[in-house]
């Protein structure tokens, strides 16, 4: 069976709506200027910032305790991350056509793991690896070949579908597999390696390699 890895964050659910819900709702419950969602997202750079730096920024800009901000940076975006209509039903597509299906995602595996299990990703796909629980990061190989040991398959032939050009793209090029980039509206930035293929969302992105020969 081909294998499909799926990054997770901005690619199969929107992370960073999320995580504005998660910093409106933390602004209101400490009675924080409700504009500084903006100076939130921004410090948090669609997650990219390491988390202990965003605590350490937030916890000096408001005085709120640490236990606060962590418990925020935790839970708030896992608990309100949602997977869309069409890209469930682009996933039951491609394992109705006979594709292995894993998740590949950078981050902290508790968080990564609730987001997983939060939107029914679970038990939308054949399994998952979280870099934090492997050692290493896309686009390291590792990640990719440690994702298709997990779903007990191979590299050959497996595409990668991912919103980012360095971690994404750049990892499929490094373990010579197809490539999809969801784009979300962007200009392709012009790195080193190019995508195989490019779609502004998730599900059309997987149709596209459902629809591919086998």
């Amino acid at each position: 069976m081909p294998l499909l890895l799926l990054d997770l964050d901005n690619t199969l659910i929107d992370r960073d709506a999320a995580f504005r819900g998660a910093v409106t709702a933390f602004l209101a419950g400490h009675a924080l200027p409700p504009h500084d969602v903006e100076w939130v997202m921004t410090l948090d750079a669609s997650g990219y910032t390491p988390r202990h730096e965003v605590a350490r920024a937030m916890g000096s800009r408001y005085g709120v305790g640490q236990e606060a901000v962590r418990s925020f940076l935790d839970r708030g975006t896992a608990d309100r991350v949602v997977l869309d209509g069409p890209t469930r039903t682009a996933l039951g597509r491609a394992v109705t056509g006979g594709w292995t299906l894993a998740i590949v995602t950078n981050g902290r595996t508790a968080q990564q793991e609730a987001k997983i299990r939060n939107t029914g990703l679970d038990q939308l796909t054949h399994g998952w690896v979280v870099s934090e629980a492997v050692g290493h990061k896309k686009p390291a190989p590792e990640i990719f070949h440690a994702a298709a040991a997990a779903v007990g398959s191979t590299l050959d032939g497996a595409w990668v579908i991912g919103d980012s050009p360095h971690a994404d793209i750049g990892g499929a090029a490094a373990i010579g597999a197809h490539s999809v980039w969801v784009s979300a509206g962007r200009p392709w930035p012009g790195t080193l390696h190019r995508p195989t293929r490019s779609f502004s969302d998730a599900a059309s992105a997987i149709e596209s390699v459902v629809r591919t020969p086998l």
